[in-house]
């Protein structure tokens, strides 16, 4: 699929025009310098660098640039507009709305200062900057509206940190980033910048770096950082959508309803996150869902150039759009284009665990020739009575809204995987329909995620990254 189409911004899903022109090309267009869910090399470090701070030598902290406790003058009034929030927070929240209209040049400046003074940083990420430095603001605002939810900061924190190990960062170039952050924010928040504000975002920057190099450090203690797959299978189930099945080159640990960042032979550093389309299988193999997209390189040469015994490189696996085993609480799964491979998954996962709760897959496309895998869906109803598969297409109107016309899911476990276009209607209509908030999962957390609701860690699958997402 093209990207964890439950995930932030998926690459670009499948054709039902719910994923606009700039989500689609972010998600599968090259990225001029690596950026992660996000602005940095793919899965590199993901730190910020800018201005005043110097490098401390790989603890991801910044020397020099007023690190000392703010001394309470030019203290932000209460209030501000995020009642209840520290004063770092505070100041932090306050730059990044200074810098909202100018975020364009921001990013621009803060990459340029990055790869001026450290040149060798520019190999980690993609030929085309475009997409890097969205999600790398992304990544901040992100990262600033969990600042006091410390639960909720790690969780999206480590999985950044976890990615960027797969892409080659190493926590000595965290020192690199924050000092180019620093300088670029000091040069475009001029009105809220001040000796206060600079120490906030110094030690704002240092508490978010170790987060993440805590956290790639204890993934390398479990595992690589990538694995090779060779491709064993490759099976065209429309003009422009593939079943890719790969065989990783050793064990390969995940959970249905995962992703895994893909990089091709072809396009080395650009990798696509992609959910796995099926549970974990005693063969070890792995199996993706693959739409070619427009301009988008690695769609393309995964369903048009890719062939058994070709080699990819996967990233590890991530995401938290999983089935919770120990209730018996039925499922409500949306899945639409190639956003139906973890849907598929997650229903094999039920299915092998013995679960006999009720489970309802809304499959959505523009019309029944894009329903690929309704032939598989309809022999896993046959098998299972407790699932009920309801096909959707255009004539039949738009995916998200055709769940009502089948009754009441208020006490449903509700999955969405898809355009995010989709995924945002099936979030408010889910909403209005009284499934709490906490009970509906995707991988879209940085986009839908309303800074005033709790965060599961079932929302926080993808996340924006500071590095390359190559």
């Amino acid at each position: 699929m093209d990207a964890p189409t439950t995930t932030r911004a998926a690459e670009a899903a499948d054709g039902l025009g719910a994923t606009d022109t700039r989500r689609r090309q972010a998600q599968d267009t090259p990225d001029t310098a690596p950026t992660g869910e996000s602005g940095t090399p793919a899965g590199g470090s993901g730190a910020l660098a800018g201005g005043s701070g110097t490098p401390t030598g790989g603890s991801g902290t910044l020397a020099g640039a007023s690190g000392t406790p703010a001394d309470g003058s030019g203290t932000p009034e209460e209030g501000c507009g995020f009642p209840g929030a520290s004063v770092d927070t505070l100041l932090v929240r306050r730059s990044l709305a200074e810098i909202a209209p100018v975020a364009d040049a921001m990013t621009s400046y803060f990459y340029a200062l990055l790869f001026i003074r450290h040149p060798g940083l520019r190999e980690l990420f993609p030929a085309a900057m475009d997409a890097q430095r969205d999600r790398f603001l992304q990544a901040l605002l992100a990262m600033a509206e969990r600042l006091d939810d410390t639960p909720a900061l790690t969780a999206y924190l480590g999985n950044l940190g976890r990615r960027h190990r797969a892409y080659g960062a190493h926590a000595t170039y965290y020192p690199a980033f924050g000092e180019a952050l620093i300088g670029a924010l000091a040069r475009y928040a001029t009105e809220s910048w001040g000796r206060e504000t600079e120490a906030a975002w110094v030690r704002t920057y240092t508490r978010i770096s170790q987060i993440m190099i805590d956290a790639a450090a204890e993934d390398e203690r479990r595992g690589p950082a990538w694995w090779q797959g060779e491709v064993v299978s490759h099976e065209l189930r429309t003009p422009d959508v593939a079943v890719v099945t790969l065989r990783p080159d050793q064990p390969y640990p995940f959970l249905a309803g995962q992703y895994t960042t893909v990089e091709t032979p072809w396009w080395p550093r650009i990798r696509r996150p992609y959910s796995f389309a099926a549970a974990p299988r005693p063969d070890g193999l792995i199996s993706l869902h693959v739409k070619a997209v427009p301009a988008g390189w690695v769609s393309h040469a995964l369903v048009h150039r890719a062939r058994p015994g070709d080699v990819l490189r996967l990233g590890p696996p991530a995401g938290s759009m999983t089935v919770e085993h120990g209730t018996d609480t039925g499922l409500l799964c949306l899945g639409g284009g190639t956003g139906i491979a973890p849907i598929k998954a997650l229903v094999e996962d039920v299915a092998e665990h013995g679960d006999r709760r009720p489970v309802d897959v809304f499959y959505g496309a523009r019309s029944g020739h894009d329903l690929y895998a309704m032939e598989t869906l309809l022999r896993l109803q046959r098998t299972f009575p407790w699932l009920s598969v309801h096909p959707v297409t255009e004539e039949q109107g738009r995916l998200p809204e055709a769940i009502g016309r089948f009754g009441s899911w208020a006490e449903r476990d509700a999955y969405l995987a898809g355009p995010l276009g989709m995924v945002r209607r099936g979030v408010d209509v889910l909403r209005g329909a009284g499934v709490p908030v906490e009970r509906i999962r995707h991988d879209f957390p940085a986009e839908l995620d309303p800074v005033d609701q709790p965060r599961s860690g079932a929302c926080m699958a993808r996340t924006p990254s500071m590095l390359p997402s190559r």
